[in-house]
């Protein structure tokens, strides 16, 4: 009877220490916060917010809509180098046979700060030593998406004729040929 009561009691705060264990995502970070000193980096553990996304007209989600990520900062002599690390599990439909994809994507970019040094030095996500995270893993993970998201690298797509599953479609599964439309005079010639 005992045993049951102290089971009781830890059942509420294990249930409130995991609600309160998920992590929330990064989407502004503060840079300047770090400290950072000329020639002085750091690599940091985070999770990045991720919104669903639209790709070749479906619409795509990540996992948790979070990812769990590691951030490089080093302090350059007068700005900043970056470089974000980071692999989620998308969801949405496969763009051959419109069934579920359950696709990984791996993400590594990076970015350099160099205030002066013109606009391919100039990090658009970085403002301030206010980076934009969420906004940065964003066009990454579309950077690094591939050309079709597929739920398996084989599939076969849809019958274009009537549209079934062809990966789940029978062997027998044919359709008659149309004919040749250069023969379409022929057809028309009445021979008695």
């Amino acid at each position: 009877m005992a045993l049951s009561r102290t089971r009781a009691r830890i059942r509420p705060r294990t249930a409130a220490l995991t609600s309160a264990a998920v992590p929330q995502p990064t989407d502004i970070f503060d840079i300047g916060r770090l400290g950072l000193s000329s020639g002085e980096g750091r690599r940091l553990e985070l999770h990045v917010g991720v919104d669903p996304f639209e790709f070749g007209g479906q619409e795509y989600a990540v996992e948790g809509r979070r990812a769990p990520a590691a951030l490089d900062i080093a302090h350059t002599t007068a700005g900043y180098s970056l470089r974000l690390r980071f692999a989620v599990r998308l969801t949405g439909p496969c763009m051959r046979c419109l069934e579920e994809a359950d696709q990984r994507v791996k993400v590594d970019a990076r970015e350099v700060d160099q205030p002066g040094g013109g606009e391919e030095l100039d990090s658009p996500y970085l403002e301030e030593q206010q980076l934009d995270l969420k906004g940065w893993a964003r066009d990454a993970l579309v950077l690094a998406l591939p050309a079709q998201i597929v739920c398996k690298e084989d599939c076969k797509g849809l019958c274009a004729i009537c549209g079934e599953n062809l990966n789940g479609a029978r062997p027998e599964h044919r359709h008659e040929r149309e004919p040749d439309p250069r023969w379409a005079a022929l057809r028309e010639l009445k021979l008695d």
